[in-house]
């Protein structure tokens, strides 16, 4: 992995883990991700997929 690809992967997790712990789910979020975390619109979809599985396995594992 490059040091490009790392950071990539970096900001996606960090806006995905920021998404996640939102109780309400900003209404348009990949603007939001895009603005908040100078995300690309594919990064902030990546982002928005990531934080599903999160709440998804925090919800099954507590």
């Amino acid at each position: 992995m490059t040091g490009a690809d790392h950071e990539h992967n970096e900001s996606v997790r960090i806006a995905a883990l920021w998404l996640a712990d939102q109780r309400e789910p900003p209404a348009h979020a990949v603007s939001e991700l895009r603005q908040r975390f100078g995300l690309s619109a594919v990064e902030a979809s990546e982002a928005i997929a990531t934080a599903n599985r999160f709440r998804i396995y925090r919800r099954a594992h507590g």
